[in-house]
C-alpha cells in the first residue's frame, strides 16, 4: 500500500514538472506551437481540439507588439485612425463609458415636472463635464497609463474581479485582449458591472433627490463616482456577471452636500425657534 502511494506522488511530481515547464516555454515557444498545430489537425476529440486550441491562442500571443505595423491581424476591423492597440483599447473603454452618460441623459426624458427636469438637465450637464475632463476614464482598459489608472498589467493581462457581491473572482478568471484579435474579441464580452445598480438604483436615487432639491444640493461627485468610476465598477467576466437585482442602495449619508445639509438645519432650527417665540 506503501509503494502505491509512493508511485502516485511520484506520478504527480512529474506531472507538475511537465506542467512547470509548460508555463515557462518562452525559449521554446515555436516549437511547442509547431507541435500543437500538428495534434491540432489530427484531433478528432472536441475536448482536445479545444484544450489544444485553448494553448495554441495563449502560445502564440503577440502582446508585446503594440503598434499596427507590428500586428496587423490584431487591427483588422477596426479603424484605420487606431495605430497603438493600447489607443485602442482606451477609446473602447471610453465608449462603454459613454454609453452610461447616454442613459443618464435619457432618463430626463421621463420627467413630467418642468423644474424637475431642468434642475436634472443641469446635473446631467455637470456630471458630463466631469466626465470629459477625466477624459471618460478610458486609462482603464490602458495598459501604457500607470498603475493605479489601469485594471490591467503592463502586458495587457485583466482579471476578472468577481461578481458583484463577492470580493474575487472565484474562478479566477482572466484575459489579454492586447495578445491576439480573438483575445480582443472575446474581451468585449466582459463587462463593468455597477455594484450599486445605475438603471435599478443610481438614476432613480439622483431623481428623486431632484424632486425636493436643487442640482447644487446634491451631491453631484457622489453620483459620478457611483456612475463612472472604480468606486462602483466591477470588471467581470461574462459568467461573473450577474444580471437579477443587486439589492445595493446608495448612501443616504452621501446624497446630498453636506454644506447643503447644514444650510438646511439651520433653516429648520430658526423656524423652531420663531414658533416658539
Amino acid at each position: 500500500m506503501h509503494q502505491v502511494v509512493s508511485l502516485e506522488r511520484k506520478k504527480e511530481a512529474v506531472v507538475v514538472c511537465d506542467i512547470g515547464q509548460l508555463l515557462s516555454t518562452d525559449r521554446h515557444a515555436a516549437g511547442l506551437v509547431e507541435a500543437a498545430r500538428g495534434l491540432l489537425s489530427d484531433e478528432q476529440s472536441p475536448k482536445r481540439r479545444k484544450i489544444l486550441t485553448d494553448l495554441l491562442l495563449n502560445l502564440e500571443d503577440r502582446s508585446e507588439l503594440e503598434s499596427r505595423e507590428e500586428d496587423e491581424d490584431w487591427f483588422k476591423g477596426i479603424d484605420a485612425r487606431f495605430k497603438t492597440k493600447s489607443a485602442y483599447m482606451k477609446f473602447n473603454c471610453e465608449s462603454r463609458i459613454r454609453g452610461y452618460m447616454k442613459e443618464v441623459d435619457g432618463a430626463s426624458k421621463s420627467i413630467q415636472n418642468a423644474k424637475v427636469r431642468d434642475e436634472f438637465l443641469k446635473a446631467s450637464k455637470s456630471l458630463a463635464e466631469t466626465l470629459k475632463a477625466a477624459r471618460h476614464n478610458g486609462c482603464y482598459f490602458d495598459r501604457s497609463e500607470k498603475e493605479p489608472n489601469r485594471l490591467c498589467t503592463r502586458e495587457g493581462w485583466f482579471t476578472c474581479q468577481g461578481s458583484f457581491e463577492q470580493q474575487v473572482c472565484q474562478s479566477l478568471h482572466s484575459i489579454n485582449p492586447y495578445g491576439s484579435r480573438e483575445s480582443r474579441i472575446v474581451f468585449s464580452t466582459w463587462n463593468l458591472d455597477h455594484r450599486i445598480e445605475k438603471k435599478r438604483t443610481v438614476i432613480p436615487a439622483l431623481l428623486e433627490a431632484l424632486q425636493n432639491h436643487k442640482s447644487t444640493d446634491v451631491n453631484l461627485n457622489y453620483f459620478y463616482c457611483l456612475l463612472f468610476t472604480r468606486e462602483n465598477l466591477k470588471l467581470v467576466h461574462i459568467v461573473c456577471h450577474k444580471k437579477g437585482a443587486h439589492n445595493l442602495l446608495c448612501d443616504t449619508k452621501k446624497i446630498f452636500r453636506q454644506a447643503a445639509n447644514t444650510h438646511k438645519a439651520k433653516q429648520k432650527l430658526k423656524g423652531k425657534k420663531r414658533r416658539l417665540m
